[in-house]
């Protein structure tokens, strides 16, 4: 959520940000459920103290006729008040929920097609077998049997591919912890509240995303952000230990609902995958600089494998609700002579810190809200697809990229 207090001062400003990113929201509504929750509170209060006044004067003898009969009125009307708060209360909160975080001013206005380049590694070349031709030639993958035990888009990875995967995750590790980012394997599965906090579709929604286990209040994650999200919440973090870096490894479970015309051939867009997740908490005069950070760590490590690639700042109607701005990492596809998302990374300021009650304790004994952001160090499906593509031999064979020979044993070709 954010601030109710921006949305009382900027309603204009507030409404337009939502339609940027494509989200109907209805601020009126919400300013007009706001007043009368305010007005009701303070009703309340006044009936609850009147309240307290008559059942002191009643203490040491009989009371008036007169104040028994306001007491019971009182009474009366109180349980219909508090009644109507809560359900007004109920819509002011559901309201407000629907409202995105502000996107920054520079994040470019429009669709997926306004997102703009701002980096950019390495030779756009092609000419490539694709990965899953490659990769089922070799034994390597097993869509079949995967479809057999758990349904279509679910895979077994066998042989050199897994050790592969494996190296990848070594390799990532490695450097993030180097980083200074705390390795925490996580609960594959998160309750409503924090799902929800983190910015998760609830399950009544047509955009989830998720697998919600039945009869539960449980949902398997889509990525480890959900559960190191929720790592913290309803805490108060002492400002000398911010900031909070975390590398959150998991398999990532996700319906891929509403992907049809989207790449989505072999590995690269499956309901299963392992992930290896970047996650910070900072100050908020510190996230900015904190997700060029998580940024430069994503490059430094995509370089290191030589594997060209471009940055691009996520356009506003394609940012989702929690976030302020979005980098995408963005392979360059030998197969399809066009870039690939590979990695991304967002500053979510207080959006999910104040879903979930994640503040910080000032030096000066202030308390306020902290920042959140996340980061993918790497997807390994995906990993694995950009490799496959860009270290084929033309005797068919696979080169071992070189910062990674170290986790395979030694093995330089596969």
């Amino acid at each position: 959520m954010i601030d109710i207090q921006i949305i009382r001062d900027n309603p204009e400003l507030v409404a337009q940000k939502a339609k940027e990113k494509g989200i109907q929201i209805d601020v009126d509504k919400l300013l007009e459920l706001d007043v009368e929750r305010k007005e009701l509170i303070q009703s309340i209060e006044e009936m609850r103290k009147r309240r307290n006044e008559i059942a002191d004067s009643m203490q040491g003898g009989r009371p008036a006729d007169e104040l028994i009969e306001e007491g019971r009125q009182i009474k009366i009307e109180l349980s219909e008040r508090e009644g109507y708060l809560k359900e007004t209360e109920d819509q002011w909160l559901e309201l407000l929920k629907s409202v995105p975080n502000l996107h920054f001013d520079d994040v470019p206005v429009g669709g997926e097609e306004a997102s703009e380049e701002v980096d950019k590694f390495g030779e756009q070349s092609t000419g490539a077998k694709d990965h899953l031709d490659y990769m089922n030639e070799r034994g390597w993958v097993d869509f079949d049997r995967g479809a057999k035990v758990a349904g279509a888009k679910f895979y077994f990875l066998k042989g050199d591919a897994a050790l592969l995967e494996n190296a990848i995750l070594q390799f990532a590790l490695a450097l993030i912890t180097q980083k200074g980012f705390e390795y925490m394997t996580v609960p594959h599965m998160v309750n409503s509240r924090t799902s929800q906090g983190a910015g998760f579709a609830p399950k009544s929604s047509e955009e989830t995303n998720e697998y919600f286990v039945e009869d539960e209040d449980l949902t398997l994650i889509g990525t480890s952000e959900a559960p190191l999200t929720g790592y913290h919440a309803d805490e108060i973090i002492d400002e000398a230990s911010l900031p909070l870096l975390y590398a959150g490894y998991s398999p990532c479970y996700r319906r891929e609902a509403g992907t049809y015309g989207k790449h989505t051939r072999g590995l690269f867009r499956v309901h299963q995958f392992n992930k290896l997740e970047m996650y910070a908490y900072t100050l908020a005069e510190q996230s900015e600089e904190m997700h060029e950070r998580i940024l430069a760590i994503e490059k430094e490590l995509w370089q290191a494998l030589a594997i060209p690639y471009h940055v691009i700042n996520i356009a506003s109607g394609d940012l989702g609700a929690p976030a302020a701005k979005k980098y995408d990492l963005e392979y360059w596809s030998k197969v399809d002579g066009a870039y690939r998302e590979l990695t991304s990374c967002s500053n979510c300021t207080d959006f999910q810190a104040r879903n979930l009650n994640i503040r910080v304790r000032r030096k000066d004994g202030t308390v306020e809200l902290l920042h959140t952001l996340n980061g993918t160090a790497v997807a390994l499906a995906r990993s694995l697809v950009a490799i496959i593509e860009h270290y084929q031999t033309e005797d068919g064979k696979l080169r071992v990229p070189d910062v990674l020979k170290q986790y395979m044993g030694g093995k330089e070709v596969l």
